[in-house]
């Protein structure tokens, strides 16, 4: 690969990384902490040969057609919804994420959730900060324990086990469910057990999600399956937005099907159900799960060395479709 050959980065990435892409390729690169506007990006990507893009990037066949040079897009995300993956495996594009770098970040803000929604932290620093804190009383602001309560997991993989590990320090019995149990051994060690979705939505206090986003799993938690949750019961999604029908979740918060919701990504993002905002038992990020400085850093090392190895011939350590190399 020609070191001058052009490459695209679609957001604001640490020097370090940066420096190491320009010892080899031309970069250009879009350094806002905002999404790169789709006219810039179609413009841009017509004679690069390598795409390190984000997960608010739309990468469908519109942009491939921009794009008939493009030999590799490393996306900087352990998701990739975003990227029309049969497409770009057709034309010969290898296509790599960014698994593993992010489960503990993850796992911080999803037990962050828990414990914010529970004990009401943001209705209370309002409050305080508002200035209408004027006395301590018995009743004020009373909120739910979170130890010793059951914890439902859906999706028991790297974050979903790193979140049970946390929940061990608040002697919290775990249920989850999943596509195949856990070893006996890892079971015991997190107090675990495999039951049924339904019986994993009646008897748990929080709901926790970490799926993937899929044709299976749009919608995965809807009206049918919040109804079955306790009317004391906390839903928290950190996964991807979609899984969740946020209008189904919407009226089981007005109605108290369930007692509330700690949510960092959304259906529509960045838009979100009109009168989610209006409830204070809903604790509402704006999709920061892995915002650490040091888990972005591994990202975008690990996204800018998926790339680099790619365009060098060879084989990206997170490569997604594989095929393409046959």
């Amino acid at each position: 690969m020609n070191t001058l050959a052009p490459i695209l980065v679609t957001g604001n990435l640490p020097a370090s990384v940066l420096n190491t892409l320009k010892k080899e390729f031309q970069v250009e690169y879009h350094g806002e902490d905002r999404p790169m506007p789709r006219p810039k990006l179609l413009h841009s990507i017509r004679n690069k040969v390598g795409l390190l893009s984000m997960i608010t990037d739309d990468i469908d066949g519109e942009l491939l057609d921009h794009a008939p040079g493009l030999v590799m897009i490393a996306n900087m995300a352990v998701g990739y919804n975003n990227i029309d993956l049969d497409t770009a495996t057709g034309r010969g594009i290898l296509v790599s994420n960014t698994p593993g770098v992010l489960t503990e970040a993850t796992a911080d803000l999803a037990f962050a959730l828990i414990l914010g929604v529970a004990r009401r932290i943001a209705e209370e620093d309002r409050m305080v900060r508002e200035g209408r804190f004027r006395f301590w009383a018995p009743f004020l602001f009373l909120g739910r324990e979170v130890s010793g309560k059951t914890l439902g997991i859906i999706g028991m993989g790297r974050i979903g086990k790193a979140v049970a590990r946390r929940a061990q320090g608040f002697q919290m019995p775990i249920l989850y469910s999943g596509r195949s149990p856990l070893d006996g051994a890892v079971e015991k060690e997190l107090n675990a057990r495999c039951v049924p979705l339904n019986d994993l939505l009646r008897e748990s206090d929080f709901v926790s999600l970490y799926i993937p986003l899929s044709a299976d799993t749009r919608h995965f938690i809807s009206k049918k399956e919040l109804a079955l949750m306790k009317p004391t019961a906390f839903l928290v999604n950190t996964s991807r937005g979609p899984v969740v029908d946020e209008k189904a979740l919407l009226g089981a918060l007005q109605n108290g099907t369930i007692a509330g919701a700690g949510i960092d990504v959304y259906e529509n993002e960045p838009a979100i159900t009109p009168g989610l905002e209006k409830l204070d038992q809903v604790l509402l990020l704006p999709h920061v799960g892995s915002a650490t400085l040091e888990t972005r850093t591994r990202m975008a090392a690990m996204a800018a060395e998926n790339l680099l190895a790619g365009l060098r011939g060879g084989t990206p350590p997170n490569l997604l479709n594989p095929k393409v190399l046959r």
